[in-house]
Order: structure tokens, then sequence, then C-alpha cells
């Protein structure tokens, strides 16, 4: 039988606002969700700290002062790290965004049922298909 730490999902939330972080971490984890959260205004150290944890997902702010979440996905997309914006933009510019940079979707801070439904409906999905599954059918 396997250890249920062994089977946990990573999360890795990238923000500069520490209550955004806590609460975020606060609503995610669980028994099968291990949340890693990571304050970053300029966008530091974050492509070191994804190749080391290899996260399944990444929840990523738009609005950091430094390295935009927008530029940084492009690094993220580069190390084909799933990711998912997570900001306080409006829906429009945030859908925008998402389609061009490559993102997994998009979630509006403070909607809190729509984060833990998209974060495990992704995860979920990931469970049941392999990633290379994911890039045959986009490439289709």
């Amino acid at each position: 039988m396997q250890n249920k730490k062994s089977i946990k999902k990573k999360v890795l939330v990238v923000d500069d606002d520490e209550m955004h972080l806590y609460t975020t971490k606060e609503l995610l984890q669980d028994d099968r969700i291990e949340v890693i959260t990571h304050k970053s205004k300029y966008g530091i150290g974050v492509t070191n700290l994804v190749r080391e944890l290899q996260p399944d997902l990444i929840l990523l702010d738009v609005n950091m002062p430094g390295l935009s979440g927008d530029k940084l996905a492009k690094l993220l997309r580069w190390r084909h790290s799933p990711f998912i914006f997570y900001s306080s933009n409006d829906e429009d510019s945030l859908r925008e965004l998402a389609s061009r940079h490559g993102a997994k979707g998009y979630i509006c801070k403070g909607d809190i049922a729509e984060l833990k439904n998209r974060v495990n409906t992704y995860l979920s999905e990931q469970v049941s298909t392999p990633l290379y599954e994911h890039i045959l059918t986009k490439i289709m």
C-alpha cells in the first residue's frame, strides 16, 4: 500500500501578497494536496523552485511589480510547467492572458469555490490522463 504522503499533488502558489499566499494555502491544502507558497515581488527564484519541486500545478499571480505573471509565464512554459493565472484582474483580461500564454486556465481572486473547484478538477484530470495525451491533444 502506498504512503499517503507519496501520492500528494504539489501546488506552488506564487504571489507578492502574504495574505493571499496564506489564505490560498489554508483553502487548498488537505490530505491529497501539498501547497507550497513563494512570496515574490520580482519573480526571483521561481524558475529554480519549479525545477526543484516539480509541482503538478502553479497558481501564478499576474500583478507582481518586478517580473509580472505573464512574463514569468513565458519562462514556465519553456519548462513545460502547468500553470493557472490567479489574479484580481477582470475575467476578460485573465481569459485573454491565459489563452495567449498557454495557461491551463485562470481564476479570479476572491472566488473561493472556483479556486477549489478548478484546482481539484485540473489535478484530477492530470491523474486520469497522462501528460503526453494532453500534449498530443493540443497538437492535433
